[in-house]
């Protein structure tokens, strides 16, 4: 039996301190510039100041970049445009610098930190500080297996929740999450169709190296055969992630409840770090306050599960990469958001005074 009970972080995460943001709203309605003028803006440095239970809100200064990496045994259907076991590669290239969540990082200062869960190469092959984590080789097929054992699954949580410790006691104060898997976008269907009860049409998109019609009627099958078995399983989350998520997916929700009880504050992704967040939601209904959603990827999987988690994303620009590219993308507003709160200057009462007088 798992020593592991989720029910734990329903008592163990708690929503941003409300008063600190009616305080950042007070101050908000003090600046020189008019509420509302600077449009999502003065939301963002709201949000921020709650998480950080500071006002004025703290600049976002030692952010990193987090991709859970795996490989999944479903890629062998065809129903991704990259080989079945070739996130390896993937992973090699960040860690290179060629890929866009490197050269992003390069240019906004984001140290990336990249954690093999279940990849399908050598671990030796790959730093150790990479591969330190990884629960399997690969993940088991999920239209007719489990993609992980009840142990692997647990152990895949945990190495989720102590990486977010690591993260949290190292002083990092925002995280940039995405995932590095090839497969990974057809387990996210699966879960994101079994949570908000749709079928697996409705939810089945093109990946991020699209795919064309045949492959997607490939992915739309595999996903309508996962949900078949995920269905019994739906009242047990971390028993969902064994039997359809992975070993990357499990990691990253336990990554994303752990933040939480942290009070670390997380950019999403694409649709992959929106499914574990909405399984998230599912163990805690008060965490999805501490994420924030980048970009609107155009894959069907995340539109439904950020409306199930009530979360609007930043950015539209169609970037369907994956990897915490979008993610990235989304960090400057954020900076921005908080320099902006910080900095603007109060209105004086002489200002206030001649503002009464027009």
């Amino acid at each position: 039996m798992s020593s592991l009970n989720l029910d734990d972080f329903t008592d163990l995460i708690e929503r941003p301190d409300g008063g600190v943001r009616r305080d950042a709203e007070a101050r908000r309605e003090r600046q020189v510039v008019p509420p509302g003028a600077l449009g999502r803006l003065d939301e963002l440095g709201e949000w921020l100041a709650a998480a950080q239970s500071a006002v004025p809100v703290r600049p976002v200064e030692r952010p990193r970049a987090v991709l859970f990496a795996g490989d999944h045994g479903i890629a062998e259907l065809g129903v991704s445009a990259r080989p079945a076991g070739g996130a390896g590669e993937l992973v090699r290239e960040v860690l290179e610098g060629g890929r866009p969540v490197s050269v992003l990082a390069r240019r906004l200062g984001v140290p990336v930190r990249v954690v093999d869960m279940s990849l399908d190469c050598d671990p030796e092959s790959l730093p150790a500080e990479v591969s330190g984590h990884r629960v399997r080789r690969g993940g088991g097929r999920i239209d007719i297996e489990d993609a992980l054992t009840p142990q692997e699954a647990e152990a895949a949580f945990r190495a989720g929740m102590a990486v977010a410790d690591e993260e949290a006691d190292s002083g990092t104060d925002l995280v940039v999450l995405g995932d590095v898997s090839v497969g990974g976008t057809t387990a996210a269907g699966v879960l994101v169709a079994a949570l908000c009860g749709t079928d697996a049409s409705v939810v089945t998109g093109r990946g991020g190296l699209p795919i064309d019609d045949l492959a997607w009627m490939r992915k739309c099958a595999a996903i309508r055969d996962g949900l078949r078995r995920a269905r019994p399983v739906l009242g047990d989350q971390l028993q969902l992630l064994a039997t359809v998520g992975g070993a990357d997916l499990t990691a990253m929700t336990g990554f994303l409840l752990q933040a939480a009880v942290r009070k670390m504050p997380v950019i999403l992704d694409g649709v992959v770090s929106a499914a574990c967040a909405l399984v998230g939601q599912r163990v805690a209904f008060r965490a999805p306050d501490w994420w924030l959603a980048s970009h609107d990827s155009g894959e069907p999987g995340q539109a439904k599960a950020l409306d199930r988690m009530a979360l609007e994303p930043l950015l539209s620009q169609g970037v369907t990469v994956g990897e915490g590219t979008g993610a990235l993308l989304a960090l400057p507003l954020v900076q921005a958001a908080a320099a902006l709160a910080a900095e603007l200057p109060e209105e004086s009462s002489a200002d206030k005074a001649v503002t009464v007088a027009e």
